[in-house]
């Protein structure tokens, strides 16, 4: 499947590694995974993907209790990703995709450490990058982070995979009559606080006018369709694009 994209940052959460409602590692899902990255970056498209953690690990989760302080709980999360990263890798080789694993915090033993420029080498060798860790630092979201990498890395698209089908004017899963938005704005999103992501990743996106696709990591071949552009999920961009359009959930 042809792409229109030269690099893209695929940001995948934590989730999208198990089963719904689990934890860990189900090796059918990564391998699904794994298999469509692979086949993205045999297009000739460089890809590089920000991994998150909640399979294992949720930092505001975990420092609820009070026990564990916010800046504890993050870091443990930002190792989850590593974990991540490191099963992604060893799959994306399996199937013979060349895979380096970058990471923010630095895990000498088991990955490289995050430099940009060596990143960018690797990209254009043909390399799949998994981002690990995060930014590094707590308190941020690797929502955030994907949204840094897509600005220093000069993707021309942010992919979000998700659980659900795209951006909805309501959370789907307590009404079943929301609407998915197939276009919006920056300004929209921000505004109407929609949470799609967190509103520091979309003012990023939005000043360095980087579009975001949002769409669901469970459909069969959703990841090989957004990176060839087709329509799917919900289109996050800037003005003088249309955006009032909706589609029903399906």
């Amino acid at each position: 499947m042809a792409s229109r994209y030269h690099r893209i940052v695929l940001k995948i959460s934590g989730e999208g590694f198990c089963r719904d409602g689990g934890n860990g590692l189900d090796l059918a899902a990564l391998a699904g995974i794994a298999e469509q990255i692979a086949q993205v970056a045999r297009g000739g498209v460089q890809v590089a993907v920000v991994i998150g953690g909640g399979n294992f690990v949720r930092g505001q989760t975990l420092a609820a209790s009070g026990q564990i302080q916010r800046a504890t709980a993050d870091y443990m999360g930002m190792l989850a990703t590593v974990m991540n990263a490191m099963a992604l890798q060893d799959t994306l080789e399996s199937l013979g995709q060349a895979t380096r694993v970058a990471s923010a915090l630095p895990v000498i033993q088991v990955c490289e450490p995050f430099i940009r420029r060596k990143v960018m080498h690797h990209l254009e060798k043909g390399m799949v990058v998994v981002l690990a860790a995060g930014v590094g630092s707590p308190f941020f979201t690797t929502d955030t982070c994907a949204a840094l990498r897509a600005t220093e890395l000069h993707a021309e698209v942010l992919l979000k995979a998700t659980k659900v089908d795209g951006v909805y004017e309501s959370d789907p899963g307590r009404n079943p009559a929301a609407r998915c938005f197939k276009r919006l704005t920056y300004r929209q999103v921000i505004t109407d606080n929609l949470r799609v992501m967190d509103l520091t990743a979309v003012s990023l996106a939005m000043e360095s006018n980087i579009p975001i696709v949002v769409f669901n990591l469970k459909t069969r071949d959703n990841i090989s369709r957004a990176a060839a552009g087709e329509p799917i999920g919900t289109l996050i961009c800037g003005e003088g694009r249309e955006t009032s359009q909706v589609k029903d959930k399906k």
